[in-house]
């Protein structure tokens, strides 16, 4: 396993430093300024976390092409949760459990994306494979826009047998499918629940498909063949949220 995990872009950074993940170093570009640049100083400063000024192309070489913002750092390998925490997250907070399982999403934009849109719903966990499927990468993070600083990941070696379990501690499974039995919004969304989506080529896969309690597909009525599996999750997960009749999460 790698000593350091290389995350870039100022508001990842930044997350990670609020979340308080251990970093090792972190790089700014000589000369960087900004209000984000100081706000990272600043919070280093705080935790003890050393900051170097290095050149840009510096940064680039790390970052391999992505756009850091002048911003980069060192930090301790991402440690996965099991199953349960994410259910015990739910009993704390007194709510029905919402997860959000990945069937092989290989891409790991998507990932970050769909981790930022289920933080930004209140899901408490995201479950991923172990094997033919994005980890969490330094583009996931990007994309995430620090979101999985908040939102724990389990990563799991059979994901049927993840969601016989689901199902057996009363959640129910709902997978996204083309041809799914219902249109998404006439389904029944509002109680414990495991939204599943399904990878980018492959989608959900017969022997997962035949394991969801429900699958639902998204009316689509041009032109397009499908959605983004990002943008899949994103419609399921506030449609969850408008059935359970949430408007607002007073601030913590």
């Amino acid at each position: 396993m790698p000593q350091n995990e290389t995350i870039w872009g100022r508001n990842v950074v930044l997350s990670a430093l609020k979340a308080g993940r251990p970093l090792n170093k972190i790089l700014l570009s000589t000369g960087g300024r900004g209000r984000e640049v100081a706000a990272i100083r600043e919070a280093a400063r705080a935790q003890g976390v050393p900051v170097e000024e290095v050149d840009r192309r510096r940064l680039d070489q790390l970052a391999e092409g992505g756009h850091h913002q002048g911003v980069l750092a060192l930090a301790a390998p991402r440690a996965y949760r099991e199953v349960e925490d994410l259910l015990a997250r739910a009993r704390a907070a007194g709510e029905a459990p919402l997860l959000v399982l990945l069937a092989h999403v290989e891409d790991p934009r998507n990932l970050g994306a769909i981790a930022r849109s289920a933080a930004a719903a209140g899901a408490h966990g995201l479950i991923i494979p172990g094997r033919r499927a994005a980890p969490i990468t330094a583009a996931a993070d990007k994309a995430a826009a620090g979101a999985l600083d908040f939102l724990p990941v389990a990563r799991v070696t059979n994901l049927a047998r993840t969601l016989d379990e689901l199902k057996a501690a009363g959640l129910w499974s709902v997978g996204a499918d083309m041809d799914g039995e219902q249109v998404y919004f006439d389904a029944d969304l509002s109680g414990p629940l495991v939204l599943v989506i399904g990878g980018e080529d492959k989608g959900l896969g017969v022997l997962l498909k035949r394991e969801c309690d429900l699958t639902v597909r998204i009316p689509l009525l041009g032109p397009v063949p499908s959605l983004n599996a990002a943008v899949a999750a994103s419609l399921l997960l506030y449609e969850v949220l408008r059935q359970r009749g949430v408007r607002s999460r007073a601030p913590s």
